[in-house]
């Protein structure tokens, strides 16, 4: 499959491209990489519309100036566009996620290896990083883990590490559940079932649920994610704005899930919720 790369020129730079990215991850787009100039932003051809784009711009303005470009980026050549410039992450001092072309480093207790193709999850994102904070505050020995809108698998893997006995990852792109797959054999993990879907694909009870997704999916799937979840069962969400939190918290609140605690970065929001 094809991708566009559209480049933005933002001014002001902050919070310019933060906000972008919640915006345009409301609208298909799959894959970001802040740049000095602005914001590179990834979408598969087949979705594109410039029309998205300058509604997005419209909303923004006149609190930021944007433009852009875009062009054609073949799927075959993703690895050079992030090679370029993608380097290993480390989460609190305990996880390493790296690329194929980086150097294994045993000195973490959790070593992930990640093949950074347009699929969302590559810790760098401050999303994914907050679910990653999160997670190493559960024990989950044993527990049955849920990840929604799984993109690389990256927060799968880290649950079977932690210990998960079986782990479900879902996600409605099949470039997505592809790279998942052969992310879950790079780390050499046996617990992890992959589906291609969206929530209707959700069967069983779960003690932890994982969902890095967008306000308006999040907003949908919160009543499945509580018929979905243990008694006592924990749910983390991020993928969305601190200005959208409100909404997540009362959605949640109305189908029986509480908030336990609130996780922020650069606006950024990853919260925790338990099904009492």
């Amino acid at each position: 499959m094809n991708y566009f790369e559209i480049h933005f020129f933002i001014d002001p730079l902050s919070p310019g491209s933060e906000i972008l990215m919640a915006e345009l991850s409301e609208t298909g787009y799959e894959s970001f990489m802040e740049v000095e100039e602005g914001l590179l932003a990834y979408i598969p051809e087949n979705i594109f519309k410039e029309s998205d784009i300058k509604r997005v711009a419209e909303k923004l303005e006149p609190q930021f100036s944007i433009s852009w470009k875009a062009h054609q980026v073949p799927d075959q050549n993703w690895n050079k566009v992030w090679e370029s410039d993608y380097q290993p992450v480390v989460i609190k001092n305990s996880i390493y996620i790296y690329a194929p072309f980086h150097q294994v480093n045993d000195s973490y207790t959790y070593q992930i290896e990640i093949e950074p193709r347009m699929s969302f999850g590559t810790a760098h994102h401050e999303t994914t990083s907050l679910m990653m904070e999160w997670m190493l505050q559960e024990d989950l020995t044993g527990k049955t883990v849920l990840d929604m809108g799984c993109g690389t698998g990256i927060l799968a893997i880290l649950a079977e590490m932690m210990g998960a006995a079986k782990v479900v990852a879902i996600d409605n792109d099949s470039n997505a559940v592809d790279n998942c797959r052969d992310n879950i054999k790079k780390n050499k993990c046996k617990k992890i079932g992959v589906l291609l879907g969206d929530s209707s694909a959700i069967t069983g009870s779960f003690d932890l649920i994982l969902a890095n997704i967008n306000t308006n999916i999040l907003l949908a799937d919160i009543e499945i994610y509580s018929k979905s979840l243990a008694r006592g069962g924990v749910l983390l969400l991020s993928g969305f704005y601190k200005s959208d939190f409100q909404k997540i918290a009362d959605k949640s609140k109305y189908n029986g899930i509480h908030t336990e605690g609130l996780l922020e970065k650069n606006n950024w929001v990853a919260a925790r919720f338990i099904k009492s």
